[in-house]
């Protein structure tokens, strides 16, 4: 049992219906890693990540989570073991208040303590604060995302999955989400990021893996795409 690693999978064979999207993938992410997955759209990064969460269940291939097979389990009994995702579009529940959002999942990380508390994840994102009362739906879309990633900050994760983390965010509201993930890094949390803002995820990524078509292309660090710029520039388009 290889407890090295949070998320190990190995060989995703995954379909909707007769499409075969990815083709025997490998993913993994160490404890404390920060992990970029680029690809342009329809290129399997948000397939990649509902398979290892048990969304779509993989028809070949295995998952396993702190050295647990988890391959086939239902998504929350996937998510529970110390993972949280904040997916594209946010996911927010419009009859609940940001505070209903944030009480609802609180729950103590692995060690049995609360690194991330009420109060702390109020002063890292002090505009939250302003709005405790405001439904989900009355957010503007940085708000959102702000709170999605307080409310997945909440359940203390070990992992934390952001699938489009800056997508549609205006210019200064960007900047911000990208100081949040940093301080999450330097938090220790382990990381998988999916985003179109290439400078910042090289700036964050320990590693970085491109999906092209369902098979991984590249996976290496940061230093050695900006060394190989042609790289990006043949299978992301920057």
């Amino acid at each position: 049992m290889d407890t090295d690693y949070i998320v190990k999978a190995e060989g995703l064979q995954v379909y909707y219906g007769a499409s075969h999207v990815l083709h025997g993938v490998d993913f993994n992410v160490k404890k404390g890693e920060t992990v970029s997955l680029m690809g342009r759209n329809g290129m399997g990064k948000t397939t990649t990540l509902r398979s290892i969460l048990g969304f779509v269940p993989p028809k070949e291939g295995r998952v396993e989570v702190f050295g647990q097979d988890v391959t086939g389990a239902r998504p929350f009994n996937i998510i529970k073991r110390h993972l949280a995702y904040v997916p594209e579009g946010r996911g927010m529940f419009h009859n609940l208040s940001v505070r209903e959002h944030l009480e609802m999942p609180a729950r103590l990380g692995m060690d049995g303590t609360s690194r991330w508390t009420f109060e702390r994840v109020m002063e890292t994102f002090p505009r939250l604060s302003e709005r405790l009362t405001n439904m989900g739906g009355q957010l503007s879309g940085g708000e959102q995302q702000m709170l999605a990633i307080g409310r997945a900050l909440m359940t203390n994760p070990e992992l934390l999955i952001l699938d489009e983390a800056t997508e549609g965010l205006a210019p200064l509201i960007r900047e911000e989400i990208w100081r949040i993930i940093q301080i999450i890094k330097n938090d220790g949390i382990s990381t998988i990021i999916v985003d179109k803002n290439i400078g910042p995820i090289l700036d964050m990524a320990d590693r970085n893996i491109i999906l092209v078509k369902g098979n991984i292309v590249f996976e290496g660090t940061s230093d050695e795409l900006r060394e190989n710029p042609e790289i990006l520039a043949t299978h992301i388009g920057v």
